[in-house]
């Protein structure tokens, strides 16, 4: 446009305004601003390869590079309310002794203490396990006890607990006294479960697993070993039982080297004559004590 005396203004509208002016400053701008819009197409196209890969494998990566395991446990327990337990060692030390007699005892140092003396539950057992996907796909195509320890049925401490639980109802069951040890479905004794079925799971998706395994004939101490696919290998996780050690499950004893019986209100336990011990299966089906596993 013109001024007031004639003089053109240049409003940055006219053709070629976005464009370096030419001569030999010019081209090197030229050059210089062709690169710039160059760069930031390549820059925004690497940013949504970035993002795209991320969004599919990046978390996956990152956690493989981490040494992050695709198959995390979040929670084990084992139900030993209201159950006749067995002590592999007898009670022998003061401060152990205080702890089971004591009628206000902790339960945290209870726990301990039952730990220390591989407390057991006889004939059979519950579990509870959860496992969280750390993937964001995987597939648990097999479980199964792995025996660590084999030997006579503990015979230690018999802890009577003075009243009768009964098993709650599971999914998988295995037998321990029988090879291989799988685990399978009390409606398909002969089929292993995980040769026709596994579980797939997501990133921070939750399975809860309610196991019940039995073994009558000895003292055992076992973990549980998860195949679980990803998608480039499979792998091996161990899981253990609760407090980091192995589940533990001992056959009836002959005779039981000491035996207690639960007081009732406050805890603790108070010695008790070992020939009253639930040793044969008849006589823990007798009308007294009742019966936690006929």
């Amino acid at each position: 446009m013109t001024g007031k005396k004639g003089a053109t203004v240049d409003d940055g509208h006219g053709e070629g305004a976005a464009q370096p002016a030419a001569g030999p400053g010019g081209w090197k701008a030229a050059r210089a601003w062709t690169a710039g819009v160059a760069s930031a197409t390549l820059i925004a196209a690497i940013g949504v390869v970035f993002t795209a890969w991320y969004t599919a494998s990046g978390p996956d990566t990152i956690d493989r590079v981490r040494g992050g395991p695709p198959l995390t446990v979040g929670h084990v327990a084992v139900d030993y309310d209201e159950r006749p337990l067995v002590l592999r060692e007898p009670v022998t030390t003061p401060a152990d002794r205080a702890i089971l007699l004591g009628r206000a005892a902790d339960p945290a140092d209870v726990t301990a203490m039952l730990a220390r003396h591989h407390v057991a539950t006889i004939g059979d057992m519950t579990a509870t396990v959860v496992l969280v996907g750390n993937r964001s796909s995987l597939r648990i195509i097999d479980i199964k006890p792995r025996v660590l320890t084999r030997a006579p049925p503990a015979q230690g401490a018999y802890l009577n607990p003075g009243s009768a639980g009964q098993t709650g109802t599971v999914e998988l069951f295995a037998d321990l006294d029988r090879r291989p040890v799988r685990f399978v479905t009390k409606k398909e004794l002969r089929t292993p479960y995980f040769r026709t079925k596994q579980i797939d799971l997501k990133r921070d998706e939750r399975v809860t697993l309610s196991l019940s395994i039995v073994g009558k004939t000895a003292y055992y101490e076992f973990d549980l070993v998860a195949t679980v696919l990803t998608a480039d290998k499979s792998e091996e996780i161990v899981i253990h039982g609760p407090g980091g050690v192995p589940f533990r499950l001992t056959g009836r004893a002959s005779s039981y080297r000491t035996a207690y019986r639960a007081t009732g209100y406050g805890g603790g336990w108070v010695p008790m004559p070992t020939d009253q011990t639930c040793t044969t299966s008849d006589k823990c089906c007798s009308p007294a004590p009742p019966p936690s596993s006929c």
